[in-house]
């Protein structure tokens, strides 16, 4: 199985392709907007060019890379002749619903189809298809290219071939695959999520300051970045996104969002992607963090 589609150019989407294409897969990148594609692609390159200037590959090994990946608007024309389809969309349970639905339609009935959601039920989106055996939940961490983990969620119905299918080609990515069950957040988010919003608060109720906050965590806690500025590259969005499915889902007032959060989100302030969160992410600001999370 060497063709694999995966759905949505954004940052999780362009890194998971740029993982696959790395290790020789033929990834087929498929976005509904061509500017999004083109970004996308253009991330690529600049974090591939950061892995060469750090001689981690080659350019011959970055030529390879890129020309490994083919871009497509159409999600029929971009799944033809793969085994497997990720999609990395948006964190939005009614749009995941809409393009299962169309994967189930326009895919071969033996195509595995695989979602990078890091919350919402693998039961549930499967629900939507007439192949519920045949879909999984690969969440990968971000950034995908540099992260080890991902989390394999099985559904209700999921196989055990489609599970050890899964957990073989994580390996082969040279990705550190954990088996966990389908429940909301998942094990990673169920437990990052409610630090983030604990950390959140702490900020709201005036106990301490942003830096403040992360520092104490950092060095009191050995955690390479605190809570707030992983809150900002996560996305606050996808992080009330995330605490809005473990509430409903659980029904337990431990995981309702921080006011201050559903505030910065609904002001538009989002972390990296609206280059405003807790921080500042200043176009020279963010080339900067990203390059040394790079050369890690």
């Amino acid at each position: 199985m060497k063709n694999i589609a995966v759905i949505g150019a954004g940052t999780m989407g362009n890194g998971i392709a740029h993982t696959f294409a790395q290790f020789n897969y033929n990834v087929q990148l498929i976005d509904i907007s061509k500017a999004a594609l083109e970004k996308g692609m253009a991330t690529i390159t600049k974090n591939l060019d950061r892995m060469v200037a750090k001689e981690k590959i080659t350019e011959a090994d970055k030529a390879n890379t890129l020309a490994n990946i083919t871009t497509y608007t159409s999600i029929k024309k971009g799944v033809d002749n793969t085994s497997l389809v990720i999609e990395a969309a948006t964190e939005n349970a009614t749009l995941k619903a809409k393009i299962f639905k169309e994967l189930d339609e326009v895919c071969d009935s033996e195509t595995i189809l695989a979602t990078n959601t890091s919350s919402i039920s693998i039961t549930q989106i499967a629900g939507v298809t007439n192949r519920p055996e045949k879909v999984i939940g690969m969440h990968f961490m971000n950034p995908v290219p540099i992260m080890k983990l991902v989390e394999i969620i099985r559904g209700y119905n999921t196989s055990d071939d489609v599970m050890n299918f899964t957990v073989d080609l994580s390996k082969k990515i040279n990705k550190i695959p954990v088996e966990v069950n389908d429940y909301p957040g998942f094990v990673a988010n169920r437990i990052l999520m409610p630090m983030i919003n604990e950390s959140i608060e702490t900020l709201y109720n005036g106990v301490a300051g942003v830096a403040e906050i992360d520092t104490v965590m950092k060095l009191g806690m050995a955690h390479p970045m605190g809570p707030l500025q992983l809150a900002d590259f996560i996305g606050l969005d996808v992080c009330l996104s995330i605490l809005n499915v473990m509430y409903e889902g659980f029904k337990n007032p431990k995981y309702a969002p921080c006011p201050l959060l559903v505030n910065m989100v609904n002001a538009g302030k989002l972390g990296v992607k609206s280059s405003e969160g807790f921080y500042d992410y200043s176009e020279n600001r963010r080339a900067e963090v990203v390059a040394k999370m790079f050369s890690k």
